[in-house]
């Protein structure tokens, strides 16, 4: 492990904290944009108002502090400071280990760009290093093959598949958990 290197920077992207001021309106915008809901969650697509969005944001900071079982993070270009997205670590049980990633990129115009794996690189370093955490799963919904191809080239693997668990347009698809361990990501990182 390199003590010295960034646990919150990458490249182009830095993880950081919710700006109050200028992050609602943004993830609002997000909101009105139903493939990316769609993409990112799967409770039902709903727009929000930028006053919604700030009274999520706050109740998600009490959350944060209350509940010691969860680190969310706002993705940002190193550049021009501008919102691109989330991250979260979520779910953890400290007593096993595990813990759950959850991922979002709210503009399409920053889609299929490299930022999901460069945020994924920054959190399992996170998440293995920092955390000390052992296994981590993501959820994915079958017709987000980008979120997919995000995780599997990580080194996660497909272990569950819900059968037609979600319902879209009038189709069931199924819902993937992916999982990782803390050996498998080492493994992939030995020099």
């Amino acid at each position: 492990m390199d003590i010295q290197k960034q646990l919150f920077v990458g490249k182009t992207i830095c993880l950081g904290p919710i700006d109050h001021e200028k992050d609602p309106a943004i993830v609002s915008s997000w909101t009105h944009n139903a493939e990316y809901l769609r993409l990112v969650d799967t409770a039902p697509a709903y727009p929000n108002a930028v006053a919604q969005v700030k009274k999520k944001l706050e109740a998600l900071e009490k959350k944060l502090e209350e509940s010691k079982n969860m680190y969310y993070f706002h993705i940002r270009d190193r550049q021009d400071d501008r919102l691109i997205g989330f991250a979260t670590i979520r779910w953890i049980e400290w007593t096993h280990g595990t813990g759950w990633l959850h991922l979002g990129i709210g503009d399409p115009k920053d889609w299929r760009k490299g930022i999901g794996s460069e945020v994924l690189d920054l959190l399992l370093q996170y998440t293995f290093n920092e955390l000390n955490l052992y296994r981590l799963t993501a959820t994915i919904p079958e017709y987000n093959p980008g979120a997919r191809r995000l995780f599997e080239k990580a080194g996660f693997i497909e272990e569950v598949r819900r059968r037609e668990a979600l319902n879209r347009d009038g189709r069931h698809w199924d819902l993937l958990l992916f999982g990782l361990l803390r050996e498998e990501w080492e493994a992939q990182h030995a020099h």
